[in-house]
């Protein structure tokens, strides 16, 4: 026995010296004098006079979503940071519109913002339906209604999904900026050294280069007529800046995966006779038209106002943007209300086009996220850009900066080392290629529906692929055009009402084939309730449970598109489950909350859930000792059983002393539901540690460690980046 104590101990010393020396590097590595606490920089730039360089602990190159979330996100959390944005003004094109439960759980934090947009997007049942049909005044083929019951009784979640234009979106966003002291400047209004806080607009990134204390970012701007060019000084540097982003390509980080899908004509326009029919005629979010003269998706971003973007495919180089006739105003109103006027199945008199947009729809994702030694780093679509198909873009790159905000925040107040930068990778990565497989598979999904109509799209990429090969080279390009758009003209024949119709043999074994898809959800799919909800990090800023499987083979295992339900998972890597609680020793009269509301969105804490038994006070005992020693906050939450009295929960006061930060609550469950520890699947030996990120680190049986200290030095080390404790 004495062996043994002395071994315990002997650990126990080298685990202290390990983490000492792990500390000393971090502050060493990233002093203070890093992360722009220290007078701003002199610069002679090429030679010339000195101008003072600006520096900020955080640079953020793009000001859309993804940016101004992780600047919130930052600001809140005590990080100083900027934006630079290359537009000179915010773009009012509505593009990504749908917002998926993780997301709306995330907005929660944000001072309101969930409730706001709940406030402010159209009824759901306004757009909880995607309408195929011939026209919007014509036959419908079929719909497909993708909102479930248990999507409102806030069972696994404690917010619904919503349906709000990014635009507007951007525009709630830059007022809680403008709350937090940030302010949007134009390169003429930038004065004065403090450069904290600001959303500089009209500023492109054009170099990157690694400096003894951080980078150097060089940026070009226009004032009065001038291009000129200002530098800034920073420790870290964050790319949001898009699917094309000049950060990515400035670091010489490759994207891989598939190019080239699909290209399409994005027409935003505006039309309240049209929003007003389909509002009572047949509302839906997205319309998919198909008619010999013209084939398009409407998506109905407010039918009360009559918002609209149409998006058209082309196939380049045979036809071309210019094709809408950019020449004037004029031209370009009239192209665009033929093709409504196609689509739509009457002439609209109040169309008012307000943009048009070329884009190309890619299924690719960065070799990596982190490049220059933990300094630069991608988000959203600078990391990954996916078909719109299931609205996993913007989601996924929101998520993306809330697992990195907390890292950030941690690395340079010193609570972590800089290699926690890298588990962001490690962790986001792999969710941004499943998503893209995801997103992939449910765009063929779509796809299915002009198949089966005899428009198969493999069909017509064929074509375009025979007119684009080197046997047609040789013919004008005018020629290339005429044949190319003369054979769709006649693949489109195939919808005409001479042929489907369920007199006509081949009409009705279509439309059979099609209410076959409709009925058995192989269309296009809006929710993926396992995927957004469920995913979980398998290795990162966690202690993984032995024997678990890489995101990747278990991926494999399951056919992605597959619809499964969201199980709540305690495991390492997973989001905490959602459930309502109470607070005990409080008002009985105060609300319910979710267990999603005991990790704060304003500072960095974790969270220790744990049983009232006696091992997993002790357990906690033991956590808040070493969390001191690491100079983590660490809150521990006690969950008791519904029905529990404030007098029996006296008793965490006594078993936690001196500890103060925990906090009391029981389950506000229904007669049928499961007790907190069932819904995790776990037993109440078990407790679960939480980051702030709301995903779990560490999971453990309270009586199954033989050195509690010890186990936790090793956990937070591993958690925080300090080395790894092989003892």
């Amino acid at each position: 026995m004495r062996s043994v104590a002395t071994g315990l101990i002997l650990k126990r010393k080298l685990a202290d010296f390990f983490y000492t020396c792990s500390r000393r590097r971090v502050l060493g590595c990233f002093s203070s004098s890093s992360f722009g606490t220290v007078d701003p920089r002199k610069s002679n730039g090429r030679g010339g006079e000195e101008k003072e360089v600006p520096h900020l602990p955080v640079l953020i190159v793009g000001a859309g979503p993804v940016g101004l979330i992780l600047s919130i996100l930052l600001t809140k959390l005590g990080v100083k940071c900027s934006v630079l944005e290359k537009s000179v003004v915010f773009s009012r094109h509505p593009q990504a519109h749908f917002i998926n439960n993780r997301t709306m759980e995330l907005f929660r934090k944000l001072d309101g913002l969930a409730e706001e947009i709940q406030s402010l997007e159209p009824p759901v049942d306004l757009w909880r339906r995607f309408i195929y049909c011939t026209s919007l005044s014509g036959p419908v083929f079929g719909s497909v209604d993708h909102m479930k019951p248990q999507d409102f009784d806030k069972t696994v979640s404690p917010i619904s999904v919503a349906h709000f234009s990014q635009y507007k979106l951007m525009n709630l966003l830059l007022q809680r900026l403008e709350k937090l002291g940030f302010s949007v400047c134009s390169p003429s209004e930038i004065e004065g050294s403090i450069w904290d806080r600001k959303i500089l607009m009209g500023h492109e990134c054009i170099s990157i280069h690694p400096t003894n204390e951080g980078l150097k970012v060089g940026t070009s701007y226009l004032k009065e007529g001038k291009m000129e060019e200002r530098e800034f000084h920073c420790s870290i540097l964050v790319g949001s800046d898009g699917a094309r982003s000049t950060v990515r390509k400035l670091v010489d980080i490759d994207m891989k995966g598939e190019r080239n899908l699909q290209r399409l004509v994005s027409v935003h326009f505006l039309s309240k006779d049209l929003g007003q029919y389909l509002l009572h005629e047949r509302p839906g979010m997205l319309f998919f038209i198909f008619n010999p003269d013209a084939i398009g998706v409407l998506v109905a971003h407010d039918l009360d106002q009559g918002e609209f973007v149409l998006q058209i495919p082309y196939y380049s180089p045979q036809q071309k943007i210019e094709d809408f006739s950019f020449k004037d105003t004029f031209n370009l109103i009239q192209v665009c209300e033929q093709i409504i006027l196609k689509l739509v199945g009457w002439k609209l008199v109040d169309v008012q086009v307000l943009d048009i947009k070329p884009w190309v729809m890619h299924a690719e994702v960065a070799e990596k996220y982190v490049s220059h030694n933990n300094r630069v780093i991608l988000v959203g679509d600078a990391a990954h850009r996916f078909p719109p198909a299931g609205g996993f873009g913007m989601n996924t790159g929101i998520q993306d900066a809330h697992n990195l905000a907390w890292k950030i925040s941690s690395m340079l107040s010193g609570i972590a080392s800089p290699s926690i930068i890298q588990t962001y990778e490690m962790e986001r990565r792999p969710i941004a290629i499943y998503n893209t497989s995801l997103s992939v598979e449910n765009f063929r999904a779509a796809m299915s529906v002009p198949a089966a109509l005899g428009l198969d799209p493999a069909i017509a990429n064929s074509v375009h692929r025979v007119i684009n090969s080197s046997l047609c080279s040789i013919f004008p390009p005018s020629l290339q055009k005429f044949a190319l758009e003369g054979i769709f003209s006649i693949g489109r024949a195939q919808l005409s009402e001479l042929i489907l119709n369920e007199n006509n043999p081949l009409g009705s074994l279509r439309l059979s084939r099609l209410k076959k898809i409709f009925d058995e959800g192989k269309s296009l799919q809006l929710q993926f309730p396992a995927e957004d909800l469920g995913f979980c990090y398998k290795e990162g800023a966690l202690v993984a449970e032995c024997g678990e499987k890489r995101w990747e083979s278990e991926a494999s295992s399951v056919h992605k598109r597959d619809l499964r339900p969201y199980i709540p998972c305690a495991k390492p890597g997973c989001r905490l489950p959602h459930m309502l609680i109470n607070a005990l020793k409080e008002s009985s009269a105060k609300a319910s909350f979710s267990t999603l509301d005991l990790i704060s969105g304003d500072k960095i804490e974790f969270l220790l859930i744990i049983a009232p038994i006696k091992g997993s006070y002790r357990l906690a005992r033991a956590s808040m000792m070493v969390a001191k020693e690491f100079d983590v906050p660490l809150k521990v939450c006690i969950i008791w059983p519904k029905g529990s009295s404030d007098k029996n929960v006296n008793s965490s006061e006594k078993e936690l002393e001196p500890w103060k930060n925990f906090i009391d609550v029981e389950e506000a469950v229904k007669p049928t539901s499961k007790s907190w520890w069932e819904l995790c699947q776990m037993s109440s030996n078990e407790v679960i540690l939480v980051r702030p990120d709301e995903h779990i680190a560490w999971r453990t049986e309270s009586n199954g460690i033989a050195d509690d200290l010890l186990e936790l030095k090793r956990v937070f080390s591993l958690m925080l980046g300090h080395g790894k404790f092989l003892l």
